[in-house]
């Protein structure tokens, strides 16, 4: 079959793998109808030193069950299924907690001989635990917005739950990408009164605005603190959504939250020390946030887009073909693109 291989920074591959087969009875094997680039791919498509064993990249996709192992029994072949970000048996003591991003039997696609996602086909372990049945046809025009189940719905979700975003609830969005447009529409979905989206990309701002967003703030920094503490009578929001993984948009956070809020990251973090001083501190401010648990959220939030209520795949800006996809990864580390759908 043909996957995507990352050979170093900027150097993405289309290229002939082994096929995926049936490896451990839990398995199944996939054929991808739909998968795409995330953001987070683009980090080690800036920094991957150059190597002779390259990285299989995709975690997001969703697709048709071909082939299950002897000890599968929540699926069958010819169901259409969506792929959490990380595979899980949903069974063990995290998993049963909602974090199956720990579990012990679970981990990460394109690792340890586990197919990536951004190809024709993957082995999926823990078939069961991973897996969810979607019940529409591989023809279905809500595939690209049951594909943000994937990751990014999820993500924005995990932001704004573990943030305890509530009804009439004041929210800062820190972040115009996917899944910041995702903690938009979470937020919402909880409830939030006020949704300021710091963001300073038009086209995706206006689509935010869209999905909830009340305001739009283009400032950064001290600018952009300013900005939102004009909007909030000077007191700044209860819960910020930080979506972006950069320490300036932590230290941005920490200056649009209000005192006693709470800040929730989930932006991909490309630092290693949190700035978080005395004064902030003695402002009883609470960090949370973490890697999303998509598994855990997915049935929560599958009927919101069968019932038409979200239309999260309006990320979805562009659209390749397997083959085409190295465009894709540069369009978007070029901000030509928001979120590139890749059709195998």
């Amino acid at each position: 079959m043909r996957a995507t291989l990352l050979y170093g920074a900027a150097d993405v591959r289309v290229e002939d793998v082994a096929d995926p087969k049936i490896q451990n009875p839990t398995d199944a094997v996939v054929r991808i109808v739909l998968s795409c680039i995330c953001g987070s791919d683009l980090w080690p498509y800036k920094s991957l030193p150059p190597t002779d064993n390259p990285r299989h990249m995709g975690h997001e996709f969703l697709g048709v069950v071909e082939e299950i192992g002897s000890a599968v029994t929540g699926h069958k072949p010819g169901d259409v299924v969506v792929a959490p970000f990380v595979y899980s048996d949903n069974t063990c003591v995290y998993c049963q907690e909602g974090l199956q991003t720990s579990c012990v039997h679970g981990g990460q696609w394109g690792v340890h001989g586990v197919d990536g996602g951004q190809g024709q086909a993957a082995r999926v372990p823990q078939a069961d635990g991973t897996l969810v049945r979607l019940p529409v046809g591989e023809d279905s025009e809500l595939l690209p917005d049951l594909l943000t189940l994937s990751d990014i719905l999820c993500t924005g979700y995990h932001a704004a739950r573990t943030a305890g975003v509530t009804c009439g609830d004041s929210v800062t969005v820190v972040g115009d990408g996917a899944v910041g447009l995702a903690a938009v529409i979470s937020a919402k979905l909880l409830g939030a009164e006020r949704i300021v989206l710091m963001g300073r990309h038009r086209v995706r701002t206006d689509l935010g605005r869209e999905f909830g967003a009340t305001d739009v703030v283009a400032e950064r920094g001290e600018e952009g603190v300013a900005r939102v503490r004009e909007l909030t009578r000077g007191e700044g929001t209860r819960k910020v959504l930080e979506c972006v993984g950069l320490k300036d948009a932590l230290v941005q956070s920490f200056g649009v939250v209000r005192d006693g809020g709470t800040i929730s990251r989930v932006g991909a973090p490309q630092y290693p020390e949190v700035p978080f001083g005395f004064g902030d501190f003695l402002r009883n401010i609470a960090l949370t946030g973490g890697v999303a648990p998509a598994r855990a959220y997915i049935e929560e939030l599958m009927p919101h887009i069968l019932d038409g209520a979200i239309r999260p795949g309006r990320v979805f800006d562009r659209t390749l073909g397997l083959e085409d996809i190295a465009d894709g990864y540069r369009s978007m580390n070029d901000r030509e693109a928001l979120k590139v759908l890749i059709k195998p």
